[in-house]
């Protein structure tokens, strides 16, 4: 045999006997890392972040971004069957990961126990204290897990992905990851009507404004009134869908599908709108406004009596808007009819869904219309927004409706979804008729959001925060401002609200400057060539 054969055989040899160590030293001295890390592998995969798909905002141009992906994250774990000591390794790991000692050596010393996930979404810096202790038994490794790049934006849309302690795996908390749960769990992406640019201005307005008016807190939705598309919805307070254990539950959910309030006097366009299409009144209707209203032992007064004093006879329907005067309102209701007004509140949409695809969505509260003992001054505060709650995509709905001619879309996220008209509220003529309605209440009125080269229709609304304790009301407000524009062929419309206001706010130096920012934004933003030119327009 040559000495060059002779080689090859002691090499081939030395290489299997290397092979042959390797595995061995896998099998056996790594048992326990490779058997934590393959369970490791196995529960990411049970978990849906393993194979979830992404969720995306779209914008004006059908570009995408990204709201919510998959990243590799860092996790420590460890093999209690493998730990030799559990109070010294206990001691060692307890400072990195701020896990009491107690704890960490009850996990420890379970000696069948072949994984134990100690942290989730570690730290990089808490994942190389972990390796370079060299600890057997306890390693840090990288799997997928949800992340949110934009933070807190559309939170409360977005929702978050969580631990799910039914399948031992995670599952969508709130908004599209709770609402579309199997779907993304199935590794399909979503895109969302929502676009981002509007989104964020939308949300830097609204937190500025907060902050100027001392309010507690407040909400937004943009949607175009043609479609039903949401085009950007939030609140605050938010909170990190990253990081949400340090948030209130409260911050989780969406108050404008999931919580009701009194609209104030936005409901004086919607009471209008039913005199109109019943044939009671006209735009052109007038009363004699003496200030006030005596109804079931109530004194109800408008509320700039003390400055303004009565309107007095010869009052239009259309001033009764333009001016926000409460007895006028009444006088309309009153030429309605109560079971005639109730049916045209609910033909609305108010008191049902309006099937958003959001999880939580509640229903407005129309006890006091539908009770047949209701006295009629509860009609009468009714017919200006006082006394009924209702939720604000029902309320912007309602407003869309009108925008949309009379015809109510249902709202939509997914922008897979089509548009569905669910109702025609009330006729074309009567839409165009209330239309020009608003478009006074911006054109007339000193403060209003009139934005030169279009017509925009809109209206205020201001509430007393009920007194949930004693019962009445508190003197904290709500404001919300709802419009949309152009009012000759609408492509937005925007609902702005402001939660506990002080007494002394007033609704055209709050939400009124913000609706008007937002929608010069939206105007700007899609180019939306003007609908009045020359000499008078706004």
């Amino acid at each position: 045999m040559s000495l060059r054969v002779t080689f090859l055989i002691i090499a081939l040899v030395a290489a299997y006997g290397f092979l042959a160590y390797h595995l061995s030293e896998l099998q056996l001295a790594k048992n326990d890392y490779y058997t934590a890390r393959a369970a490791s592998e196995q529960q990411a995969a049970q978990s849906s972040s393993g194979i979830r798909g992404a969720i995306y905002f779209t914008d004006k141009n059908g570009a995408t971004l990204p709201a919510a992906l998959n990243q590799d994250f860092p996790i420590i774990y460890a093999v209690p069957s493998a730990i030799a000591d559990p109070r010294k390794a206990a001691d060692a790991v307890s400072p990195i990961l701020g896990i009491p000692v107690s704890k960490l050596v009850a996990l420890f010393s379970r000696p069948n126990d072949s994984y134990e996930l100690l942290e989730r979404k570690a730290s990089d810096n808490a994942a190389q204290k972990i390796s370079d202790l060299g600890l057997k038994g306890v390693y840090a490794d990288t799997e997928p897990d949800r992340f949110y790049p934009l933070g807190s934006v559309a939170s409360q849309v977005l929702g978050y992905v969580g631990p799910d302690s039914v399948s031992n795996g995670e599952r969508g908390f709130y908004g599209i990851e709770q609402e579309y749960d199997s779907t993304l769990s199935n590794g399909t992406d979503i895109d969302l009507t929502i676009d981002p640019n509007i989104q964020l201005q939308a949300e830097k307005i609204l937190n500025a404004t907060i902050e100027q008016n001392g309010a507690t807190g407040g909400s937004f939705i943009v949607e175009d009134p043609r479609t039903g598309k949401i085009l950007a919805m939030g609140a605050t307070p938010d909170f990190d869908p990253n990081n949400y254990g340090s948030s209130s539950i409260a911050n989780f959910l969406n108050p404008t599908v999931e919580s009701v309030y009194e609209p104030g006097s936005i409901f004086k366009v919607l009471t209008m709108a039913a005199g109109i299409d019943a044939g009671k009144i006209t735009p052109d209707t007038t009363y004699n406004d003496k200030g006030y209203v005596n109804v079931d032992h109530a004194h109800i007064t408008n509320y700039n009596l003390s400055e303004h004093g009565p309107y007095g006879p010869g009052t239009t329907m259309t001033e009764v808007i333009e001016y926000s005067i409460n007895t006028g309102a009444i006088f309309a209701e009153n030429q309605i009819g109560n079971s005639t007004f109730a049916s045209y509140i609910k033909k609305f949409g108010f008191g049902s869904l309006t099937g958003i695809d959001l999880p939580g969505e509640v229903k407005g509260d129309l006890g006091q219309l539908e009770n047949p003992k209701s006295p009629q001054v509860d009609f009468d505060t009714i017919a200006y927004g006082q006394g009924v709650a209702v939720t604000p995509i029902e309320l912007i709905s309602s407003i869309a409706a009108i925008a949309n001619g009379g015809v109510m879309m249902r709202p939509y996220l997914n922008a897979a979804l089509q548009p569905q008209p669910i109702s025609r509220t009330i006729s074309t003529t009567t839409a165009a008729e209330v239309t020009q309605m608003m478009v006074a209440a911006v054109d007339k009125v000193p403060g209003a959001p009139a934005i030169k080269g279009y017509s925009i229709g809109g209206k205020t609304g201001s509430a007393f925060l009920p007194d949930l304790v004693h019962g009445g009301y508190t003197n904290k407000l709500v404001d919300s401002y709802v419009g949309f524009g152009p009012a000759s062929n609408p492509e937005f419309v925007i609902l702005i609200r402001l939660n506990a206001l002080p007494v002394t706010s007033l609704a055209v130096d709050s939400v009124v400057p913000a609706f008007k920012q937002l929608a010069q934004y939206v105007i700007n933003y899609y180019n939306i060539p003007p609908d009045r030119i020359g000499v008078g327009s706004q």
